[in-house]
């Protein structure tokens, strides 16, 4: 972006009219301040059931939702069924999957049988899906029990989850900031505690960002690892991977090894379920500016380089390292992404059906498409080019384990600064010197995990990233537990009453 279309206003300087304030869901219920293994096993034990599990979940989303804006549609009927079938007859009954009756949430951009998928578009028909997703049956057979389905900006083309019209879901830290995006409505309910564990899924951060805005476990898949969805998995480059956000590490482990026995990927060594920390010493190679955006802010910096501190003293060879960033990588991942969006506008009826109402997109996807359509002749060149990010990254991946990168290049803005219902030429401007770091992944297949290793002077979360080779979620999450154990900063989340052992979280 030249220096004349960068924003006149700095990110810290937007203002909202709204008090900012942390908002937590943490009470004395059947959930406490438990995390979605811990509420498995208080359930398997018999010392709660399903049913209340999933009455609390309704009761604390119910309560922090009219602030927070988190959720699209409720199925709490459908909900209280499936917890009464775990436990028909007493506590613990029937739970045999790893996480049975733990209450949970899926993005509003995948189907769920008899629920509308509104990809967060007032474009698209509020017409009920007829059967669940390849990914929700995946997501499903660990036992979950979803009770609503969470916020996304339209079709989560952007880093936060504010859609036109003042629709915002808000930051459960500080209700003044952005919460993320795309998956910023799963996002706020578990940072917030009305929810464990919940979906998201990651086109170019959108799991990985509001993890590192409500302060959160986000670990974005190697590509092929999970299940996808057709309208996703057919693209181009297929950029995009489901997951979950959580509070803990060993529930991200959890859930990537009980998905795994779902459904095993193909064509990439097994991750089995990760307990803890490897005793093997890593090569850990630092990059806290991307040679793509403007440099990283100073408090985000701070967070990169305690987290390297804390690696290095805790044994791993940590240094600087330079990652071979293509040069033409963010103007082609920009092309690639409105060519999509020039997709879901001009083939909207054709793939979401006859109700798809073009006159009703946002302008953020209109002036995406609008300015693919302008760029359509470099097409064949950003595709190529796309395409051989993935072998080129494994091939040139530097003479180290894991790359740390801040997850994004500035904390976490307030809202208004990307508004759904900003001109598209500020927010465009505004997007790619905020998620500089984040869709490298999403074009090269790579596997990378969020961590909420800092925090703002005003104890806000800031997410530290780690990056490894394709196939190697192993070796992340070995690292993030160590790195869990050892951080200085614990706790759940805002307002969580009795810190978790091991948690990461109470930044302030």
């Amino acid at each position: 972006m030249s220096a004349d279309t960068r924003p006149t206003v700095p990110y810290e300087q937007v203002r909202e009219d709204h008090e900012s304030r942390r908002v937590s869901a943490y009470r004395d219920d059947a959930l406490g301040s438990l995390d979605a293994t811990g509420v498995a096993e208080e359930i398997r034990a018999g010392r709660i059931s399903a049913t209340e599990a999933v009455e609390a979940a309704i009761a604390r989303v119910a309560a922090v939702d009219p602030e927070l804006g988190a959720t699209t549609v409720l199925d709490t009927d459908r909900a209280r069924e499936r917890a009464a079938a775990i436990a028909p007859d007493a506590k613990g009954a029937g739970a045999r999957a790893p996480f049975a009756g733990v209450p949970t949430a899926f993005k509003d951009n995948v189907h769920v049988a008899g629920l509308p998928v509104r990809m967060g578009s007032d474009a698209l028909p509020d017409r009920p899906a007829t059967e669940d997703g390849a990914f929700v049956r995946q997501y499903l057979s660990t036992g979950v029990v979803p009770v609503a389905t969470t916020t996304c900006p339209p079709f989560g083309w952007t880093a936060t989850t504010e859609r036109p019209g003042g629709r915002i879901t808000r930051n459960p830290w500080a209700t003044g900031y952005s919460s993320g995006g795309s998956s910023g409505g799963s996002a706020a309910l578990v940072a917030s505690g009305a929810l464990p564990i919940a979906h998201g899924n990651d086109g170019g951060g959108s799991i990985r960002i509001p993890a590192a805005a409500c302060g959160l476990v986000g670990l974005k898949v190697s590509r092929g690892r999970l299940q996808g969805d057709p309208s996703t998995d057919q693209t181009p480059i297929p950029i995009v991977v489901n997951g979950v956000l959580t509070r803990t590490v060993r529930d991200t482990a959890a859930f990537v090894a009980a998905a795994e026995q779902h459904q095993p990927a193909r064509k990439l060594p097994p991750v089995g379920l990760v307990e803890g920390p490897s005793s093997r010493r890593r090569r850990v190679g630092v990059m806290i500016d991307s040679p793509l955006v403007p440099p990283t802010d100073s408090q985000t910096r701070e967070a990169v380089e305690g987290a390297a501190r804390l690696l290095d003293g805790l044994g791993h060879d940590v240094d600087d390292v330079e990652v071979p960033v293509p040069a033409f990588f963010k103007t082609d991942f920009e092309d690639y992404w409105g060519l999509l969006a020039l997709a879901s506008a001009k083939q909207g009826r054709r793939v979401y059906g006859e109700g798809f109402d073009a006159a009703q997109l946002d302008p953020f996807t209109l002036g995406l498409a609008k300015r693919a359509t302008k760029r359509l002749y470099r097409a064949p060149l950003y595709l190529a080019r796309l395409a051989a990010v993935g072998p080129v990254a494994q091939r040139n991946f530097p003479a180290v384990d894991v790359i740390l990168t801040p997850t994004l290049a500035h904390t976490t803005p307030r809202i208004g600064y990307l508004s759904g219902d900003l001109d598209f030429e500020t927010h465009f401007a505004r997007l790619p010197d905020y998620v500089g770091f984040t869709p490298l992944h999403n074009a090269s297949g790579q596997p990378s995990i969020s961590l909420p290793l800092g925090h703002t002077d005003d104890g806000r979360p800031i997410g530290v990233m780690l990056s490894a080779r394709r196939g190697q979620e192993r070796l992340l999450l070995e690292l993030a537990f160590e790195l869990e154990a050892a951080a200085p900063l614990r706790g759940s989340g805002p307002g969580a009453r009795a810190p978790q052992d091991g948690a990461f979280a109470r930044l302030g």
